[in-house]
């Protein structure tokens, strides 16, 4: 007999419709050649801010997606991947450190592929998509690839030069560098499962500078997925130097890195008021569920019992998993469970100085607030309230973070929490 299971829910940032291709990161005949694709789309950051679409007259735009002609002029000096000392000559394969090595020009990553056939795993690495035979795999895309391009750094004539061409191909529209979280609103669903794994690329190569072993530059291998120690370099001058750690094994010096973080929303035990804190730096009158970072040697339910005992004073018990969510600022997961406390004991805020207040919420309330047009946005951070005439009593996170979601599906009881137990109903 066949076994219903039900699927967790896929939060905004979350679902990309990439299939990443990992197994090519390493290779430069597919790399390079895929780069002059014909559907090669660029998704552009700046600072950490997002080149964002607007049309004129408009105040909602769309993420950018550049074409390989629009971009070239910032991309320096070929070949893009597995450069060597010399400019302009390609590292010979056998030369490990060097798979798929960036050594001059702005950061760029391999993101994926988006297939024509709305999958995210037709691609495997057979025959079609091998890496004996990447030289032609370009031949057999059918889709579109994506790559994301850091112009940190970059001289601003020449970014200005790239916005000016390519908004000629864009008319009416107008191309700009917005604030990643801030242009949230401005992404559906496709685009942001992109942007998350773009913008959490994007970081970690910017905020990863110098190796942890031994201090000296890193640069840039596997299509932007891996940084290696300079020292390793075949070039590199090692005299009166001890050779650095990395050098000796596989050379895994540094892989992205995703720091896991739990996210809870504190129910009561007959499941009709909701636990909802206010940090200090919020703005205006936000709440939202709590959350804290996952420590070493702690699973999951650990943590949530920790935070919810170190912010609050609360003892909690009915953890239950809801969903994870991407969280690219820089590079979180954000981890949603659910867990039940006692209401009638104190809760605390002057136990870690992050909580300015934490409330009781009835179901009323929360629905009172999600049904209110300003209900779910963000205040502005200059000022203590918005004077619209029309304020909610308190605000809530919206859907595209997963706090929202957490709240949203209790108070529309999408879930139905009885005692230690956890019941999902219906589709989250």
């Amino acid at each position: 007999m066949a076994t219903s299971v039900q699927e967790a829910p896929v939060n905004f940032f979350g679902g990309s419709p990439l299939n990443r291709l990992s197994w090519l990161r390493t290779s430069e005949p597919f790399l390079n050649a895929i780069v002059e694709h014909q559907s090669t789309q660029w998704i552009l950051f700046k600072g950490g801010s997002l080149l964002i679409s607007t049309p004129e007259g408009q105040k909602k735009g769309k993420v950018a997606r550049l074409s390989t002609p629009e971009v070239r002029s910032v991309l320096g000096a070929k070949p893009y991947f597995a450069q060597t000392q010399k400019e302009g000559e390609i590292a010979d394969s056998s030369i490990s450190v060097l798979e798929a090595a960036r050594i001059r020009g702005p950061s760029i990553v391999f993101l994926g592929l988006h297939e024509n056939d709305g999958t995210t795993s037709g691609a495997l690495p057979s025959s079609d998509f091998s890496k004996r035979d990447a030289g032609s795999v370009a031949a057999n895309v059918k889709g579109e690839p994506y790559f994301s391009l850091d112009l940190t750094g970059v001289p601003q004539q020449e970014i200005d030069w790239v916005l000016k061409n390519a908004e000629v191909n864009r008319v009416g529209e107008k191309l700009a560098f917005i604030d990643t979280r801030t242009s949230m609103s401005s992404m559906d669903d496709f685009a942001g499962g992109i942007v998350a794994e773009a913008k959490a690329m994007v970081e970690w190569n910017t905020r990863n500078k110098f190796c942890a072993s031994c201090g000296s530059p890193v640069y840039s291998t596997w299509a932007g997925w891996k940084l290696a120690c300079t020292s390793v370099l075949p070039w590199a001058d090692l005299t009166g130097r001890t050779p650095c750690p990395t050098a000796v094994g596989v050379h895994n010096q540094s892989h992205p890195r995703t720091d896991p973080v739990v996210i809870m929303a504190v129910v009561n035990e007959s499941n009709d008021k909701v636990l909802l804190g206010r940090n200090r730096k919020w703005p205006g009158r936000f709440y939202s569920a709590l959350a804290g970072f996952i420590e070493p040697g702690e699973s999951f339910e650990d943590a949530v019992r920790r935070e919810l005992w170190e912010e609050a004073g609360l003892k909690v018990w009915g953890v239950r998993y809801h969903s994870t969510q991407p969280w690219p600022f820089p590079a979180s997961l954000m981890i949603g469970f659910y867990a039940i406390a006692d209401e009638s004991l104190p809760t605390r805020t002057d136990l870690d100085n992050e909580l300015e207040d934490a409330r009781w919420y009835t179901r009323e309330e929360i629905l009172d607030v999600l049904a209110h047009p300003l209900g779910t946005r963000m205040a502005d951070p200059r000022k203590e309230v918005e004077t619209t005439g029309n304020e909610p009593p308190f605000r809530l996170p919206p859907l595209t973070a997963i706090a929202g979601v957490l709240v949203s599906d209790w108070a529309h009881r999408r879930v139905v929490i009885t005692g230690p137990d956890l019941q999902v109903k219906g589709n989250l």
